[in-house]
C-alpha cells in the first residue's frame, strides 16, 4: 500500500515534500515527460493521455488519495512514480515523516 511509504522516512525528501498540489502535479507531469510511454506497434493508444492523469491528481490529491503513475518507456523498462499523501486519506493514523513547515 502507498501509504506505508510514510513509515520509511529515509525516502523523504524536502524537494520532493509539497504543501501544494500543483507542485506534487508539477512534479508528476516532469518526470512524465523525461520518461514518456512507449507506443504500441499498431498505433492504439496504450495508457490514458497526460491530460487525464493530470486532472485525476487534481482531483484526488487534494483529498488525501495517493497517485501512482505506471508505464512502459519506449525501451520497455517499467516506470514506476507516486504521490503518497500525508495526511493520508486510507491511513489517517499513520504521521506525516517530514510535516510541513
Amino acid at each position: 500500500m502507498t501509504g506505508h511509504s510514510l513509515m520509511r522516512p529515509e525516502q523523504t525528501a524536502v524537494g520532493r515534500t509539497w504543501t501544494r498540489v500543483m507542485g506534487a502535479v508539477t512534479w508528476l507531469k516532469s518526470t512524465y515527460e523525461a520518461n514518456p510511454p512507449g507506443e504500441r506497434d499498431d498505433g492504439g493508444r496504450a495508457y490514458v493521455t497526460l491530460e487525464h492523469k493530470i486532472a485525476y491528481a487534481m482531483d484526488a490529491l487534494p483529498r488525501g488519495v495517493d497517485v501512482c503513475w505506471v508505464h512502459y518507456t519506449k525501451s520497455q523498462s517499467l516506470i514506476s512514480f507516486s504521490v503518497v499523501c500525508c495526511l493520508n486519506h486510507h491511513h489517517p493514523g499513520l504521521p506525516c515523516p517530514l510535516p510541513p513547515a
